[in-house]
């Protein structure tokens, strides 16, 4: 288990049983036919929005009005309906999570969400695992499946070339939503456009050509991939470098690539000039009116389908002259059903939280899933649930 799933635990509980009743909040973009699977998986779904009104909107637009319960949300209220063994499952801002977490391990309740692990919600974890609760993080998209992928890869590298084998190594993993059919702003916006804009106004940490490197504007690190013969943008993004012990790759390897970062239609670098503008001399009230406008200008109706592309690869050399490499695709169009960015996030997080009901996850903190095994567990419930994928392995 993660060393922060166990910091200040000496003494463990044994695991919370699931109650079978799960609690998800919000209904925005990344809410899918995830929920409509969990009505099947639960014993009982409540799904929390800003009013009961709103929430059984959400629910009749899903097809599962009467299969779950709306209710008006605020911290309060859900708190006031957790029951010990409940899932809470918050699809709201990453800020909001600690204190979601906070109240679940008051009411002895499990949580779950997609989102990267914050400062804020580590501070709760030693408290949630001496409780016997578990903390489900990461189990999405990116980060979600990217992490199955990522596991995958480097299992099956380290059975050809063996940990103790020295070698060098080139990780990438590029996701992006785009639009099924190009436009002109070679993008659509499949996440809040303040989130999107102010991704890219943090610096990106990746190793480049074996060295530790820092992109403070990560636009300006783009370069062109190709991906089943398509070319597309990518630039990094966050900071990748942790990662290289989140996946286990082996003391005796050297990495001369790896990032994690962001996947673009071609030409997008040069349709968002007038944004990168911006952003280089925008406050934050500029960029907040900026992301307005772009929402705005750039609409999603209803008839627009979005597609959305991970490409994980891994290349591995070794000194004795053995390579390995391989790459697993995910490339799908969304549809009437949902969104593919909603299908990729709410399924993951919802054969996530079926885990947490059966028992099978730890308590402590889980991203996604955190072994080969689990990890093949996962993309062979996905690819059954409708999120297909392809796997390329060269010896």
């Amino acid at each position: 288990m993660n060393s922060a799933s166990t910091k200040g635990s000496s003494a463990v509980s044994d695991l919370v049983p699931a109650s079978g009743t799960v609690h998800w909040i919000g209904a925005g973009l990344s809410t899918g036919s995830g929920l409509a699977a969990l009505c099947d998986t639960a014993d009982r779904v409540l799904l929390w929005h800003r009013t009961e009104e709103r929430a059984e909107e959400a629910l009749e637009g899903l097809r599962i009005n009467g299969r779950a319960a709306p209710r008006a949300y605020t911290l309060a209220a859900l708190a006031a309906e957790l029951a010990p063994g409940d899932v809470v499952v918050s699809m709201l801002p990453a800020p909001e999570h600690a204190g979601i977490l906070a109240a679940c391990v008051r009411e002895n309740a499990h949580f779950a969400c997609s989102s990267y692990v914050s400062d804020a919600v580590l501070e709760h974890v030693p408290m949630a695992h001496k409780a016997g609760l578990v903390v489900l993080t990461e189990a999405g998209l990116d980060p979600g499946i990217d992490h199955l992928f990522a596991h995958g890869l480097v299992a099956r590298a380290r059975e050809a070339i063996g940990d103790a084998t020295p070698a060098s190594y080139g990780l990438t993993s590029y996701c992006g939503g785009v639009p099924a059919v190009p436009n002109d702003f070679r993008y659509r916006f499949s996440w809040a456009p303040a989130g999107v804009l102010n991704a890219l106004r943090s610096p990106a940490r990746y190793i480049d050509q074996g060295t530790p490197t820092t992109a403070e504007r990560p636009w300006e690190a783009t370069r062109r991939h190709v991906v089943d013969g398509e070319t597309f943008e990518v630039y990094p993004n966050r900071d990748s470098v942790p990662f290289v012990e989140q996946y286990g790759l082996p003391d005796a390897w050297t990495p001369r690539t790896f990032v994690r970062g962001t996947l673009r239609l071609d030409g997008w670098l040069r349709a968002w000039e007038p944004v990168f503008e911006e952003l280089r001399t925008g406050d934050d009230t500029r960029i907040a009116a900026l992301a307005q406008e772009l929402a705005a200008r750039y609409p999603t109706t209803d008839t627009d389908r979005d597609r959305v592309v991970l490409a994980v690869s891994l290349d591995v050399r070794a000194q004795d002259g053995r390579t390995w490499s391989g790459g697993y695709l995910l490339d799908l169009v969304g549809d009437e059903e949902d969104s593919a960015m909603a299908r990729c996030v709410s399924r993951t997080l919802a054969l996530g939280v079926g885990h947490i009901l059966d028992g099978s996850l730890p308590a402590g903190l889980n991203r996604a899933a955190e072994t080969a095994d689990r990890s093949e567990q996962w993309l062979g419930e996905l690819a059954r649930g409708g999120v297909h994928f392809t796997l390329r392995v060269d010896q």
